[in-house]
């Protein structure tokens, strides 16, 4: 936290000594970014020269009159205003939020005063996200809107990135499935799976590559509920058949009951990490490894699935 607030210092003194917002805020597309200038801005420090307390970019030219400025009506640049709706004052919090309007390197902060502990300033900003939402904003700042839904009064910015987004084309949701954040994943892949946006054999291939377990069932479980009795696409059964996670390959074994394959031993289309039916398991078992024999009495699972594992 003391580096993301000196972070967040040094900006916005730059910011308060005139520079574009964008070139301010290195890493504008990261989340903890703005959330660290949010608090800086906040963050009063001891002057050694007459022991004050301020936020460092107070104390500079522009960041002393920042607050009359805005009383008076004077055009105030992207910088500066983002400075303003960070401030400890909620009355000029409150006052910046309604000079956003037009102005999108803002949102991001926006987002963060929709959940403001002010009333009025939560209430402005609110207004504000919702006539500013769009399909590109709802993806673009879905990982600081996600970030933001965590804390009390958070979710009503994600309600509206859910709303946008369950609205919008495939092309729109596909970046958010590969994010590397697995919040934004998890959060992308229920709306995919909700709204039918992936073929079975992609949600199979989603469930068998994403590292995060919770992305895993839930496309596993998606793509074995697409699977019909007699019937089964070997580009779904491949993937959770070969997957590294044993609940997935457990989907895939379902799925072979399923489609009336179980009695098979084998399965060509899914490479050498399958090895047919368990014995004393039935292809539904959670985690089942199929084993060739015994030796001295303990299980030897069959090679190739030991060089699957």
């Amino acid at each position: 936290m003391r580096s993301s607030i000196w972070n967040g210092t040094q900006a916005a003194i730059r910011l308060a000594e005139g520079a574009v917002l964008r070139e301010a805020m290195f890493g504008a597309a990261d989340p903890a970014v703005w959330i660290a200038l949010d608090e800086a801005v906040r963050q009063s420090v001891r002057s050694p020269a007459d022991g004050t307390w301020l936020p460092a970019w107070q104390r500079t030219e522009h960041g002393r009159t920042l607050a009359d400025d805005l009383r008076r009506g004077e055009p105030l640049s992207d910088a500066r205003l983002a400075l303003a709706l960070c401030h400890r004052d909620g009355r000029i919090r409150k006052r910046a939020l309604g000079e956003v309007a037009g102005r999108p390197e803002l949102l991001p902060l926006v987002v963060v005063r929709c959940a403001d502990w002010a009333e009025p300033v939560r209430d402005r900003a609110r207004l504000r996200w919702a006539e500013a939402v769009t399909v590109e904003t709802a993806a673009t700042l879905a990982p600081l809107v996600l970030r933001i839904g965590v804390r009390h009064r958070g979710d009503f910015a994600v309600g509206l990135v859910d709303k946008a987004l369950r609205s919008a084309d495939r092309e729109a949701l596909l970046p958010l499935l590969t994010h590397a954040d697995r919040t934004v994943r998890r959060f992308a892949h229920r709306i995919a799976v909700e709204e039918g946006v992936l073929s079975p054999a992609e949600l199979a291939r989603s469930a068998a590559r994403d590292d995060d377990t919770v992305v895993q069932g839930l496309c596993a479980e998606a793509a074995l509920a697409t699977v019909a009795e007699d019937a089964a696409d070997d580009d779904v059964l491949e993937p959770l058949l070969t997957a590294r996670n044993p609940r997935v390959r457990s989907a895939g074994v379902t799925a072979l009951r399923r489609a009336g394959r179980g009695e098979r031993s084998g399965f060509s289309a899914t490479g050498p990490g399958w090895c047919g039916p368990v014995r004393g398991m039935s292809y539904g078992s959670p985690g089942a490894i199929p084993w060739r024999g015994t030796a001295v009495g303990v299980p030897i699972p069959a090679p190739s699935c030991r060089r699957g594992w």
